[in-house]
């Protein structure tokens, strides 16, 4: 009963220490040649923390990254709109944690490989489509290799080659105008450390938060930027390359005044060992994710803006959804459309949110178009009864608001194990 799973990224891994957890054989097929530590932060909700501290992984993310304490958002001009505790402090049962993308995923494929063997693995094996049939699945790879299995998960991202496949006349990421330029500089903390800034509004924002503590000899600490602009949709940009190293000058004169005593986003930038440009781009919400033995998850099935810190998270408790529906049904079918029917509605609402400005940074906007995001008291121009209620609107959407997620019983019970037929 394999389960074959295309893509080594944070959702394939995060099925694989799934799978292994409860029992069921599987094995992944990863692209690229070997596996290195790609990427630059990302944040981790309470709801995806919880999922790994299941896996057993409460002592790595300790080890590697820094625990979330609050969330605040600044105008254009550094005045305060909206701050809110995270994690712990917001009364969840478990952390948020901020960390480098490529080290969760060097976490998450190590104690893979330490708890199911390497042979788990196939890398350099990039997959192409599929064949699906009443009683099992092929995986078609690059190399004309043709693997049998019981079910496949594409977890193979936002060029998904198995979405592709389902659904031939998508094209390409759709992006929105924005480019976000990308580093980490090693720089002094502020806000006593874990904090999360957004700077700005729609057109020119900044997003910072530290990913590891302050240095014992320097004190100081890795700090993770983001510089985010908008341009016309008709401009000639360079969308489709998600790698390249960026040009600094090319957008550092925007930022050149946003220096507000606790942060220097200048500095920041200059200071930054390599600086990479991303397009800001999403996808359209499906209609189905499932053909027969063979679903999507991850970035392959809801890809979206990265406003609401939810794409990792997500594609983590995604894979929670898979295990526990396959305990559910058994490995089959039904346990894919099962698990489809549960998630795909929560993540076409959190996609058109995003897209609708109606993440937790649309407060930004609402200040540049009420005041130029020039004020002294930001209750004369939002009422903070109408911040919180946003803040929390957004929570309960995306299913990780304090109350919800407490009470919610775990997504698989500890000790659970499949039925194997």
């Amino acid at each position: 009963m394999t389960i074959l799973i295309a893509g080594g990224g944070i959702a394939g891994l995060s099925l694989g220490l799934t799978l292994h957890q409860i029992g069921l054989p599987f094995r992944i097929y990863e692209s690229a040649s070997e596996m290195r530590p790609l990427g630059v932060g990302i944040n981790l909700q309470p709801n995806a923390v919880r999922e790994l501290f299941d896996l057993g992984l409460e002592g790595d993310l300790a080890a590697i990254g820094v625990r979330t304490r609050q969330l605040s958002f600044y105008s254009k001009l550094g005045n305060r709109i909206w701050e809110e505790p995270r994690g712990t402090r917001a009364g969840y049962a478990w952390p948020q944690y901020s960390v480098h993308r490529g080290q969760l995923q060097m976490l998450l494929y190590h104690t893979l490989i330490a708890r199911a063997g390497a042979e788990c693995i196939v890398t350099g094996a990039r997959a192409t489509g599929f064949e699906a049939g009443p009683e099992g699945a092929t995986l078609l790879l690059e190399d004309g290799t043709r693997v049998a299995g019981d079910l496949i998960v594409a977890a193979d991202g936002i060029h998904s080659a198995l979405r592709a496949q389902m659904y031939p006349e998508e094209g390409a990421p759709i992006w929105d105008g924005r480019i976000l330029w990308r580093g980490t500089t090693l720089a002094a903390d502020y806000h006593g450390g874990g904090s999360m800034v957004m700077i700005g509004h729609d057109d020119l924002r900044a997003v910072a938060y530290p990913i590891t503590g302050p240095d014992p000899d320097s004190g100081l600490a890795t700090i993770n930027w983001i510089a985010e602009k908008r341009f016309d949709t008709s401009a000639d940009w360079r969308r489709e390359d998600w790698t390249r190293a960026a040009r600094v000058a090319e957008f550092l004169p925007d930022f050149q005044d946003w220096r507000f005593g606790w942060i220097d986003l200048p500095a920041l930038i200059e200071g930054a060992g390599q600086v990479y440009e991303y397009p800001m781009v999403d996808r359209d919400p499906l209609p189905r994710w499932t053909e027969g033995r063979v679903t999507l998850m991850g970035d392959a099935a809801h890809a979206t803006y990265p406003v609401g810190s939810n794409g990792a998270s997500q594609a983590i408790v995604d894979a929670r959804m898979i295990g526990a529906r396959l305990l559910d049904h058994g490995v089959t079918a039904q346990a894919l459309t099962a698990y489809e029917a549960e998630v795909r509605p929560l993540t076409t609402a959190v996609g058109l949110a995003n897209r609708a400005g109606g993440g937790p940074d649309a407060v930004m906007q609402w200040a540049e178009d009420r005041c130029g995001g020039n004020f002294d008291n930001i209750d004369d121009v939002i009422p903070r009864a109408e911040l919180a209620a946003h803040a929390a609107k957004f929570k309960s959407i995306a299913g990780f608001s304090v109350a919800e997620l407490n009470e919610k019983p775990p997504i698989i019970a500890p000790g659970a194990r499949a039925a194997m037929a």
